[in-house]
């Protein structure tokens, strides 16, 4: 899996038409979310298939921004404060967060700015530390 950064016009549609190219292509959105900020609308969809992701949004017009690795991580729902104890990991680390966001699993997708960095901790979080 993996996250595409894609800018979308911030119009009414502009969601819709992309939603529609993915479908038309094949293409499901395992996750994600998109927002407006300082009027530019930004998305970030978690994807199996970038490639094939990335032809049908450049096919409509619509700009890939970045195609990164993501980190696939399991909380334990039932337990309050998990998101802070694995963020603190991360920063402690000195792995900066940059997106988050849930699949449809209900696994916690992050990108993070040092992939190798945010692995090794992703695999303690696993370990149970």
């Amino acid at each position: 899996m993996r996250d595409l950064a894609i800018r979308l016009e911030n119009r009414p549609g502009a969601l819709a038409e992309m939603g529609e190219a993915l479908g038309r292509a094949g293409v499901s959105v395992e996750g994600g979310g998109a927002f407006v900020f300082a009027g530019q609308g930004i998305a970030h969809f978690l994807f199996e298939d970038t490639v094939a992701a990335r032809q049908a949004l450049e096919e409509k017009g619509i700009e890939v921004l970045e195609d990164r690795e993501v980190l696939v991580q399991r909380l334990h729902q039932d337990q309050p404060g998990q998101l802070g104890k694995i963020s603190r990991m991360m920063g402690e680390a000195g792995v900066n967060i940059e997106v988050i966001y849930s699949d449809h699993q209900n696994q916690l997708i992050l990108v993070v700015d040092d992939f190798e960095k945010g692995q090794a901790v992703s695999e303690m979080w696993r370990r149970g530390a």
